[in-house]
């Protein structure tokens, strides 16, 4: 029988966490995520060998964990003369034979290199696929010869439940010289709810001649895994065309079309549908 009453009672345990991983996707997105809780997986180096991940809460494809006190992993000793870059990792197994689960931290060591240091490859198991491992990145650790950088969240915590219904992109301004934004300007916003795009962006005068061109870089919040078509976004002052945009999925937003001297771009808001397999973290 492929329909169950998930949360019913059966007389017999049925539950199972392929039925949690399901609803989860299914109400929160496909996406890892991880909750403003705890310390947000905040990490620090308390040695050069040595990165402690502090306490939160987080889901790996829609299967929840949490880390209640801290935990720490151990970084290989760097190589003088190259670079590397690390990723903590939360590393989810299952026993195929046992069928038990858990989540643990792991580290995947990068490729030295002499001049640029690249991440190492996240291998991308799907649990509901029938994967035994998955992998989420959390932190990124630069190492340049023997010497451990600063590390780099891979990450952006979400908000409670009722906070985070909505989600939102903030933009800034490429450059306010070249766009200069208007007087009391909107929110410079794309936000995503309920199925739909609401775009929020702030008119301004150009003072510069470019073609197609990234006027609102990504700030902060999610970005779309596929490039959203905004459709036509702002009209042109005195001249009888408009001008249309795209959300890259680096999160910053393009204008068509070009833009000259002293074009006044006046934005207007609008609300779009997601587009089908498009998804936001």
């Amino acid at each position: 029988m492929t329909i169950e009453l998930v949360d019913g009672k059966a007389g017999v345990a049925h539950i199972s966490s392929e039925d949690k991983a399901i609803i989860h996707q299914a109400k929160f997105s496909k996406s890892d995520v991880v909750f403003d809780w705890g310390d947000a997986f905040k990490c620090s180096m308390s040695s050069p060998n040595r990165a402690t991940i502090g306490t939160g809460c987080a889901s790996i494809q829609g299967l929840d964990w949490h880390i209640t006190a801290a935990e720490s992993v151990t970084i290989s000793n760097g190589s003088q003369g190259v670079k590397r870059n690390d990723i903590i990792c939360a590393h989810y197994h299952r026993d195929s034979k046992t069928g038990n689960e858990l989540v643990e931290l792991t580290v995947l060591k990068g490729t030295p290199n002499a001049t640029t240091a690249a991440d190492p490859t996240i291998p991308s198991g799907k649990i509901l696929s029938g994967a035994v491992d998955a992998y989420m990145p959390l932190w990124r650790i630069p190492l340049d010869g023997i010497t451990v950088g600063t590390p780099v969240r891979l990450f952006t915590p979400k908000g409670a439940l009722w906070d985070s219904v909505t989600q939102t992109c903030q933009l800034q301004w490429q450059s306010t010289v070249s766009f200069v934004p208007a007087p009391y300007g909107a929110s410079n916003t794309i936000k995503v709810r309920d199925g739909l795009i609401f775009v929020d962006l702030s008119s301004f005068r150009s003072s510069v001649n470019v073609g197609n061109f990234t006027v609102w870089m990504f700030k902060s919040g999610v970005k779309p895994s596929k490039a959203v078509s905004l459709g036509c976004i702002a009209n042109v002052s005195g001249i009888a065309y408009g001008k249309q945009a795209t959300w890259n999925t680096d999160g910053s937003v393009v204008l068509i079309g070009g833009v000259g001297p002293n074009d006044v771009i006046q934005c207007f808001s609008k609300i779009i549908p997601v587009p089908d397999g498009v998804t936001f973290a």
